[in-house]
């Protein structure tokens, strides 16, 4: 795979692939070597410099705009305030005047937020009042210093800049440059004269005026107040210099919770779903980039980075969305509330002194202040305010929802072909399998390896013919050669990213030397994208589906094994867009994948970067893992935390990328991945084979068993996914997210809940002979999905295991459809009958639904689907129609019933538009449950089942 790689290259993956497989920490920054991060961390809580000019005040319907200024160098910011539809509060701050324009994030946004009508309360010379709406919410902004705090009745739900953190370097030319002294000179021979016209009049008011205007500072006063500190116009790390020609441009906000110990989100991070505090380390650090083998627990950026912060108690959800793609750092600290009074108007004082608050401050190294205040108050609330903002997770193929079989890398078509056979021989269901880079034509992506696959359309029929599908790589580093028709294209057409000094920006990737398509232009993504249709890709067939990784981007000679900051988007630098970069190429990817259609079929794009709005394009993995036990742990937590942020597609390599686990470990990783969003085996080309069949045959049957109960639940997953696409509510959830009211699960990140209804607690430790499940709900009941035995909730539940335990729980109260004739694809099972699993809560009732659509194109849009309910009570089951006006038919029938927590009936019949039958049944005494047989009635029908 080496050969043709240049030697820098060759030192790197010698670094990288050698000897320790662990992350060389000395690659990436600390806070302490970020020079913004440094400047804006040694800023201590303390009285604001900034105060609102009020008398600059204006309200319209829409939105309130006021100045700020700092009284130490006297430059006025403005400050806009939205109330937006949903109980959203958007607070957007900027230069009043900048040097030029400063970047504010296109794109993700899926269009401009709706606002809804502020008023203004009451003013007097301390602030001002506005009320958010009908309910008691108020925003109090206080004038000296500024601050601005919401409040519902007698509760602060939020404050900003109530520590004084407020910080905004304003954009100035650099003093040793010839413009910066011609135009000084001008200035200050321009202060003079007017100094002397002005003398004579000497109105004190109009020089405290125009003290207060950065255009008529006196250049003294600006070279006091602003001195040059080390990294402001040059930063060196390394051996990688940042030339900073727009100098210093950090903006940081600090937030305050009152009532709030547990705060979420932010991701991607190897760490607890609770963040935690910071202040004893490095902040918690948002800057996508390529870490090889990750290290656990740790505030370290990695491949993805979602600004989004949620914030719970028992009480109440909130969320903080910070709408910067700059590199970002969140401090977190605890605190405890109610110790200051801010402004005369309020006429108390908020809660004791021992309320716990917690204290959050962003710090971006360029940029706007542009952030959402998502008032919840449920969780629910807060998942529908993000996606109305960002939109909601891509509604996914059905095939994508099955196991996927991945490796680094299959070495050729007779290895796809004999792996293929190898789960047909085995009886392990699959429906995708993935080729990495060593596919391509010496890692030119779009293009096949003509020795070693030389005859990809024959591989992807024969894949076709079984109704299987493959994913194959496309990279957004470009192999610079001139015999390699994307590059040209490209090159010709200026497509590709600029250094600092306007030639095409190089770096090296996989193929060596490499260029960086400029992916932020909308007319290199509609090129990117029409790459994909089946007369530009060779070899490409409606079952192939692509995959970007390394699109952080990875450029392993830059610093940090990222692009240069000072790389060149049109007018922005790269530092201003570079969490954008890999949304934008899955953006254009996914976008490719459509229009080969002509906009039919759904896309499945994976992708490794990510940022606020990735979830709209497809799936996300917790990249480079290793095969340990820490990392299966970890898996939860990082996906609950992607979860919490819209994006529900995630999943972690199973058996870990790194390494060789043991047969326990890859046995157990198999049965939490078979509960996770995305599902997918995937291994580093150093690694033994592990392909499932490969560790004997008691190990074959474990992971077999785990797979095809992925299968038999295959309804449930679509189900939940097509919830998500159209409420925002995550697939997987912590706890707490039902349970808002329960402390218990607040910091509770070894188990989860799939939708409401199927608890997960996976086996995680190593020997492990039991675990100690939570099952929330003092009124609730929950059923082991094996053996039926019925549990009460609120309580910690010891299960004893075995290495085929998977402890899994269903709902009392909950309906769940599954497919239990599991074959060797999800497209083979689609005319399959189902079985429904009723479980009774205490109230003897239960609900559930049923989705079915054609599992791969978009016409549910145009109403083109199933959609049921199922309810259980008062002894009577029934189906009916959610959704009346839809059109869709399906050959799947009921074929079984299967009520927990039943008593035994005389008779039971059904009912249908065909008439009234008896149906027959057993029921099992010791455990309460009732099996009724063939039942038989089409699954998109009204029928009625009564027990007698």
């Amino acid at each position: 795979m080496l050969a043709g790689m240049g030697p820098v290259l060759l030192v790197w993956l010698a670094v990288c692939l050698g000897g320790t497989w662990a992350v060389d920490k000395g690659n990436f920054k600390t806070c302490e070597q970020s020079a913004f991060c440094k400047r804006q961390r040694a800023i201590k809580p303390g009285e604001s410099p900034y105060r609102a000019l009020l008398e600059t005040m204006e309200l319209t319907n829409t939105r309130l705009t006021l100045q700020l200024i700092n009284d130490n160098n006297k430059v006025r910011l403005l400050l806009e305030l939205y109330r937006l539809q949903g109980n959203i509060t958007r607070v957007k701050i900027n230069e009043l005047k900048p040097l030029k324009p400063r970047y504010e994030v296109p794109d993700v946004l899926i269009r401009e937020p709706p606002t809804e009508p502020l008023s203004l309360l009451s003013q007097d010379e301390n602030g001002v009042v506005l009320s958010l709406g009908p309910e008691s919410q108020r925003v109090i902004v206080s004038a000296r210093p500024f601050r601005l705090d919401i409040v519902e009745g007698r509760d602060v739900l939020m404050s900003l800049n109530s520590r004084g953190l407020l910080g905004f370097e304003h954009l100035r030319m650099r003093k040793d440059t010839f413009s910066y002294k011609v135009t000084s000179t001008v200035a200050s021979v321009w202060n003079n004269i007017k100094r002397v016209f002005s003398s004579s009049q000497a109105d004190p008011e109009a020089e405290n005026k125009e003290g207060a205007d950065p255009a008529n500072q006196d250049e003294n006063t600006k070279e006091e107040e602003e001195k040059v500190e080390d990294g402001m116009w040059e930063e060196t790390f390394k051996s990688h210099t940042d030339s900073k020609p727009n100098g210093p441009s950090a903006v940081s906000l600090d937030f305050s919770l009152p009532g709030v110990e547990h705060v979420y989100g932010i991701p991607e991070h190897a760490d607890t779903l609770k963040l935690k505090t910071t202040d004893s380390g490095d902040p918690y650090r948002l800057y996508n980039l390529d870490v090889f083998q990750y290290e656990l627990y740790n505030p370290m950026a990695l491949y993805g980075g979602v600004p989004v912060m949620l914030a719970h108690n028992a009480q109440r959800t909130t969320g903080i969305f910070w709408l910067n793609a700059a590199e970002t750092w969140v401090d977190i600290s605890s605190n405890t509330a109610g110790k200051t009074v801010f402004g005369k108007m309020l006429d108390f004082v908020q809660g004791s002194s021992e309320t716990p608050q917690t204290d959050v401050r962003w710090i971006s190294e360029s940029g706007i202040i542009d952030v959402f205040l998502m008032l919840g108050p449920t969780p629910r609330d807060v998942f529908s305010q993000y996606a109305s903002l960002t939109g909601t997770q891509a509604f996914p193929p059905l095939a994508s929802l099955g196991y996927h079989q991945c490796r680094w890398n299959y070495n050729d078509q007779e290895d796809v072909r004999s792996v293929d056979a190898g789960f047909d021989e085995h009886d392990i269901p699959y429906d995708f399998i993935w080729l990495d880079i060593e596919h391509t034509d010496g890692k030119r992506y779009f293009t096949w390896d003509p020795h070693k696959f030389a005859s990809p359309k024959e591989m992807l029929q024969g894949l076709m013919d079984k109704k299987r599908k493959m994913v194959a790589i496309v990279d957004p580093h470009i192999k610079v050669d001139t015999n390699y028709k994307i590059h040209n294209e490209i090159r010709s057409r200026g497509f590709y990213v600029k250094n600092k000094d306007g030639g095409d920006y190089e770096g090296w990737c996989w193929p060596g030397s490499a260029g960086y398509p400029d992916f932020v232009r909308p007319d290199m993504r509609a090129w990117w994208a029409s790459q994909f249709a089946y007369d530009q890709y060779e070899g490409a067939m409606e079952n192939l589906y692509t995959w970007n990784d390394m699109n952080e981007p990875s450029v392993f000679n830059g610093p940090e094994v990222t692009m240069h900051k000072d790389a060149l988007h049109g007018a922005w630098e790269h530092r201003d867009v570079h969490n954008l970069y890999g949304l934008y190429v899955h953006m254009a990817t996914a976008q490719g994948l459509m229009e080969r259609s002509g906009g039919v079929e759904r896309p499945f794009v994976l992708t490794r970067a990510f940022f606020a709005g990735s979830q709209r394009y497809g799936a996300v993995w917790t990249g480079d893992n290793a095969a340990e036990w820490d990392h299966l742990k970890i898996s939860i937590p990082m996906c609950l935390s992607l979860s919490l942020v819209g994006i529900s597609f995630c999943g972690a390599d199973v058996g870990g990328f790194f390494k060789s686990p043991s047969t326990e470990l890859l046995v157990r990783w198999y049965q939490t991945g078979a509960y996770q969003p995305f599902f997918r085996a995937h291994a580093h080309l150093d690694t033994p084979r592990r392909e499932p069949w490969l560790f004997g045959p008691e190990n074959t049957a474990l992971i077999r068993e785990a797979v095809r109960q992925r299968y038999t639940f295959l309804p449930y997953w679509y189900q939940l996914f097509y919830l998500a696409y159209h409420t925002g509510e995550p697939v997987m959830r912590p706890l707490w997210v039902e349970y808002p009211q329960d402390p218990a699960t607040f910091a509770l990140d070894d188990e989860f809940l799939l939708g409401r209804d199927l608890l997960v607690h996976p086996v995680t430790e190593e020997g492990a002979r039991g675990v100690t499940a939570y099952l929330p709900g003092k009124e609730e009941v929950w059923f082991d999905i094996h053996t039926f035995q019925k549990h009460n909730g609120g309580q910690n539940l010891y299960i004893p295991v075995t290495m085929s335990s998977i402890p899994v729980f269903q709902r009392g109260g909950s309906i769940i459809p599954r497919k239990l004739r599991v074959r060797r694809s999800s497209a083979c099972m689609e005319h399959d009958p189902y079985t429904l699993y009723v479980a009774l809560n205490n109230q003897r009732t239960a609900e559930g639904e049923l989705y079915i659509d054609d599992g791969h194109t978009f016409n549910y849009e145009k109403k083109e689907f199933i959609h049921r309910r199922f309810s259980f009570s008062n002894n009577v089951l029934s189906s009916v129609d959610l959704e009346p006006g839809a059109q869709f038919t399906t050959k799947s029938w009921v074929e079984r019933i299967i009520i927990l927590g039943a008593s035994k009936p005389s008779s039971i019949t059904l009912k249908t538009a065909d008439g009234v039958n008896q149906l027959e049944f057993d029921f099992d005494a010791s455990m309460s449950v009732l099996t009724i047989r063939k039942p038989g009635m089409n699954a998109g029908a009204d029928w009625t089942v009564t027990l007698q």
